[in-house]
């Protein structure tokens, strides 16, 4: 579904991301992991097109994206921020529907919000609060049904659990597996939570130096050496994630 070659990215003198290859196959779920300033949001920003790489491209279905491409593309993904970013100024069913309502009516697309709402956990009456009315556990849930409002084909989640208690944490984690499951999307997590990447995740990609220091199943990160390492534990041991 996504293929990343040779991407590179740097800003004066620090590099980034340097000659990075990746691939994400459709209706997987990947998470992305690394140190802060790895370059895991850069990496997010030059597949959505709000970086430019220097060298390197990404493919969509095995098409450059760029021009026409990419605006098919954009039409196509759903996307959770870090904090939720929902505008203060709209409704809670007027976040949901924003790109809906650019292309029907507000009946039809507030019916739609509506379901969305329903199908994480939210009931209908919170359609018409206002984004300061909610918590924080109930704004990423609305964050995450504008982020299927428009059933794409790709979601990306920015730390999804971010600034969430464990309790709200599981719960999120567990209507996002639900989620790509049931849509059958292909999704692409970056995240620090370890709890996430066992909830949400197929694959396991680390980010360190610019490149892909290890790629490979979740189910088998326990014994996985560059893990290990990266987590300051036993390489020659099971990696106990916390």
């Amino acid at each position: 579904m996504i293929q990343v070659r040779g991407l590179s990215k740097s800003f004066g003198t620090q590099q980034v991301l340097e000659a990075l290859d990746l691939d994400v196959p459709q209706g997987e779920s990947l998470c992305v992991i690394g140190q802060s300033g790895t370059g895991k949001s850069i990496l997010l920003k030059c597949i959505l097109g709000l970086e430019t790489p220097n060298a390197g491209q990404v493919l969509w279905q095995g098409r450059p994206l760029r021009g026409a491409e990419r605006a098919r593309f954009l039409a196509r993904f759903g996307m959770l921020f870090q904090g939720a970013a929902l505008f203060d100024s709209l409704s809670v069913w007027q976040n949901v529907a924003f790109r809906l309502r650019q292309r029907m009516g507000d009946r039809p697309a507030r019916a739609i919000a509506i379901e969305k709402l329903s199908r994480v956990g939210l009931s209908p009456e919170t359609a018409d609060l206002m984004p300061a009315q909610l918590s924080g556990g109930m704004a990423k849930r609305v964050g995450l049904a504008r982020a299927i409002a428009d059933d794409p084909q790709v979601i990306f989640f920015d730390e999804p659990t971010t600034g969430l208690d464990p309790i709200r944490a599981r719960a999120i984690n567990a209507l996002i597996r639900g989620i790509v499951t049931e849509t059958g999307a292909t999704a692409i997590t970056i995240t620090h939570d370890m709890d996430s990447v066992r909830a949400i995740g197929d694959r396991v990609a680390l980010l360190q130096g610019g490149r892909i220091l290890h790629d490979g199943p979740v189910a088998a990160m326990d014994h996985a050496p560059a893990l290990a390492q990266f987590l300051g534990r036993d390489p020659d041991g099971p990696v106990q994630f916390v």
